[in-house]
This record gives C-alpha cells, structure tokens and sequence, in this order.
C-alpha cells in the first residue's frame, strides 16, 4: 500500500432527509495509486459526487475508513487534516472559482498565503504556476479579461501552486466548448505524465476517455472498474 495515494475501505456516507435516513454511499473499496489518472462516472444520485466531496476531506464519512497517502484522515486533529489536505491536493472544479477583482497571479497564489508564505515568493511561483499552464505574460489580468478555457487554466495553475501529490477535478469541462475541453485535457494528461494522480468527475464519455482508468457509480456503488490497458481493479 505504499504507492497508494487514496485508499478507501468500506466506505459509507449516509444524509437524513425528511423521508429518512438516504445511504448516498454504500461500502465502498478503492484504491487509487500514485501516478494513476482515473475518471469517476455515473449518472445523478449515483453518489460520485458525494465520493468526490470525501476525498477532498470536504465531507466526513458516516462509516468506513478513508486513507490518504497513508494517513487515516479520521484520526486527524482538525489543524492536521486542513494541513494535509493543503500540502497533498489540489481543487479544480466547474465554475472556476475566481476571485472577481484579483489579478491571475493573485489567484493562483491564493492557497500560499494560507500557508504563511511571504508575498513576494507568493507571487513569483504564482508566476511560475500560470507560465506552467502556457499563460506567460497574464499575471497582472483580471479573470473578466480572459476566455473560459484560459480561467481554468488559471484554475489548474492555483491547484498547482501548493506543488500537490493528488489533484481532484469535478467536471473540469462542464462550462467549456469542446475544442477547450480537449485543450484542458490535454493539459491534465501532462500533468499526469508529470508524475500527478488525477481523480476527475465526468459524465462525459469523450472527457473520461482521456484516463486510464474509469470507475462508474450506480445507487452508492461501485459497479465497474476499468483500466487500459486492461488489469485488475485494486483491491482494498
């Protein structure tokens, strides 16, 4: 287990609604290595979302075990948990999530300055990151100023700064046309030659294709696991 960046055992995640208690997600084992770039598919109410929401410890499980880089993320002070999620993943997600009257090197450099990082280093990797995601020359722009594939790469860049082992992507390509959307995955697979594990949310089979792995949800489980080339799913 000690190339593996996600490991989730038994997992569960249940809400209370007004017609009872709704089981969202139903023991669920997987393991995600290091390196690997994986798609999660399913239709709505499937319970990727909520899956997704729990990897980025942006939700807490109603049962089972979730580690991250072999850390069980229940075990965890709360300032231990905020730590490693910081230092290990990186968020990109649908809308971009740009702050309006920040300039692109301010954006990208946001998550530094959670880490107490002087401004002017914030600033020069926030450089470097936009440079990373072919936006030279864009740092001092607004996010108005700019494309909607140009913000995610902006979005990508912020994900980078804080240099993470694991970056989780919920429908990256949600707000983008299609010749964008294959130019943020394009990014995304060399991200992943790079060395990064990739975790994204799609319903699109054209955008999961890019993976080389897809794990389907259906009703709370886990109901396919493919790799290519072929091999057998990982085993909690």
């Amino acid at each position: 287990m000690a190339d593996a960046v996600v490991r989730v055992c038994a997992l569960g995640k249940s809400y209370v609604t007004a017609a009872g208690l709704f089981p969202a997600l139903k023991e669920v084992d997987l393991v995600i290595d290091s390196g690997e770039f994986v798609a999660i598919m399913g239709p709505s109410g499937s319970g990727k979302s909520t899956f997704m929401n729990l990897l980025g410890c942006l939700d807490t499980p109603s049962s089972g075990a979730y580690f991250l880089v072999d850390r069980d993320v229940a075990q965890l002070a709360p300032d231990e948990l905020s730590s490693l999620r910081n230092r290990t993943i990186g968020f990109v997600f649908q809308g971009f999530n740009l702050l309006p009257r920040m300039n692109l090197e301010d954006n990208v450099a946001l998550p530094l300055v959670y880490s107490g990082i002087e401004r002017e280093i914030r600033h020069d990797k926030g450089r470097q990151m936009l440079a990373r995601v072919g936006l030279e020359g864009y740092a001092k722009s607004l996010p108005s100023r700019i494309s909607g594939g140009q913000q995610q790469r902006v979005a990508i860049a912020r994900a980078l700064v804080n240099s993470p082992q694991l970056i989780l992507a919920d429908e990256p390509t949600g707000n983008l046309d299609s010749h964008t959307s294959e130019e943020i995955m394009s990014l995304f697979e060399t991200l992943n030659q790079e060395g990064i594990t990739i975790v994204l949310v799609t319903h699109e089979p054209d955008i999961a294709a890019h993976a080389k792995r897809q794990v389907r949800f259906l009703d709370g489980h886990i109901v396919s696991d493919l790799a290519t080339p072929q091999r057998e799913p990982a085993q909690c």
